[in-house]
């Protein structure tokens, strides 16, 4: 039984059904032309002798013009009523399992008379059977041909796919390697290009994870350490009430840090749950607008400047909103947190071709280019943070299909640009009302 399930077993049924129909239909129609063919050569073999006789108005004269006129023939002269149509064939069965083709040829059609002429075509119909036995035959050797022609091309067709299937089997987190997309066909080649950004985004996960487990267990280790070192010091010797109480208001600063780097852990946990959001359709302008709103009051709070410059006015998005606000509120928070007072961050998005862009940008320090930002706990410039911002940024752009960068400006002032494109294929233009 063929598997409706499996795309090959599908191929190789249809193929074989298509080729067989297609071989049955050549084959009848090729035997039919041959058989009509040779009857109308005989039937005109007949007509012709019936003319020359009927010409001749006698058999002797018109053997005397054609002595093998009536060779293999059997000629008679009949009486019939005049119902019978002008020029009639049949085929009759002799006694002897003889076939024979009659002709009813008028001969004087006033008084009813015709031209009964016979033929025998008993070795024009052993023939014909042979010719049909030889088709059926070359039908039966033509349809294994088929069938094994089937099995070797959709073998091929599947050959790819099972290499691809076969090298993926093979590997884990710790050997991916990019498949050789040149090496494949041309119909394979998107997806082989595929395969390659989903094993870039495994490596890079894995490589994040653990960066993530080795940093978070070194931020932890560190105001553990504190803890325990500032309780040893306060039991060696009883203190005053006072020492105590600064003892205990170390410990508590340690144990805030903690917190931060346990709640920054949490979000990503709660990331990865939102990355299993269903998307939904949302207006991306009026998302970043809301945002702009709240970040003004935040930087005006802080005797800081936020330039809010948003286009198109509607940009239409299927995609998961948490993770867009995720982005966004890291890029406004980060450039709120370097940039000094009295300096102002832009707030902008705009379309770049059929792409939107939106872009936050500080006069804060500017960034160093040759660290990874994006991966866990790395820290940029003096200011406080566990260094997981950027970290989710990043993964929520990919899992919204969108790109992230955060560079520094090259307009000749110092500070960075954060960066996210949303591409085109995914959004699109609202129209204007």
């Amino acid at each position: 039984m063929f598997s409706t399930r499996s795309i090959r077993q599908r191929f190789l049924l249809q193929l074989i059904v298509a080729s067989a129909a297609l071989v049955l239909l050549f084959s009848t129609s090729l035997y039919l032309f041959i058989q009509k063919s040779i009857y109308e050569e005989k039937q005109s073999e007949l007509v012709n002798t019936a003319q020359n006789i009927c010409n001749s108005k006698s058999l002797i004269a018109a053997q005397q013009n054609n002595p093998d006129l009536l060779l293999g023939l059997n000629v008679e002269l009949v009486t019939l009523t005049n119902e019978h149509e002008p020029l009639e064939f049949y085929e009759t069965e002799a006694k002897n399992k003889r076939i024979l083709l009659t002709l009813l040829y008028p001969f004087e059609f006033e008084r009813g008379t015709y031209l009964k002429i016979s033929r025998d075509i008993t070795p024009t119909k052993l023939l014909l059977q042979k010719i049909l036995r030889s088709i059926f035959l070359i039908n039966v050797f033509g349809f294994l041909v088929i069938i094994l022609y089937a099995i070797a091309f959709s073998k091929m067709l599947i050959a790819p796919v099972s290499a691809l299937t076969r090298r993926l089997a093979n590997m884990n987190e710790h050997l991916l390697r990019p498949i050789q997309v040149e090496s494949l066909p041309e119909e394979f080649e998107p997806l082989g290009e595929t395969l390659n950004r989903l094993m870039g985004r495994i490596q890079n996960f894995v490589k994040y994870q653990k960066e993530l487990f080795i940093g978070a267990a070194h931020e932890l280790k560190t105001p553990l350490a504190v803890i325990k070192l500032k309780n040893q010091v306060t039991l060696i010797k009883p203190r005053s009430p006072q020492e105590y109480i600064d003892a205990i208001r170390i410990t508590n600063q340690s144990v805030e840090e903690m917190n931060k780097i346990v709640s920054n852990i949490l979000n990503i946990g709660r990331q990865e749950g939102a990355q299993l959001e269903m998307p939904s359709e949302a207006d991306i302008v009026q998302i970043l607008t809301k945002w702009g709103n709240d970040f003004t009051l935040l930087a005006h709070s802080e005797n800081k400047h936020l330039n809010v410059h948003l286009e198109p006015e509607s940009f239409s998005a299927f995609l998961q909103v948490t993770l867009l606000n995720q982005i966004v509120q890291n890029f406004l928070q980060n450039a709120l947190k370097f940039t000094p007072e009295g300096k102002t961050i832009r707030f902008e998005s705009y379309l770049n071709g059929s792409d939107m862009v939106i872009e936050v940008i500080d006069e804060g320090s500017g960034i160093d280019e040759s660290v990874d930002l994006f991966a866990p706990f790395k820290r940029q410039g003096n200011k406080s943070g566990v260094g997981l911002g950027l970290f989710l940024a990043k993964s929520a752009a990919e899992a919204i299909g969108a790109s992230i960068s955060v560079t520094n400006r090259t307009d000749g002032v110092e500070g960075a640009i954060a960066r996210l494109i949303l591409p085109s294929k995914l959004y699109c233009l609202l129209p204007q009302r």
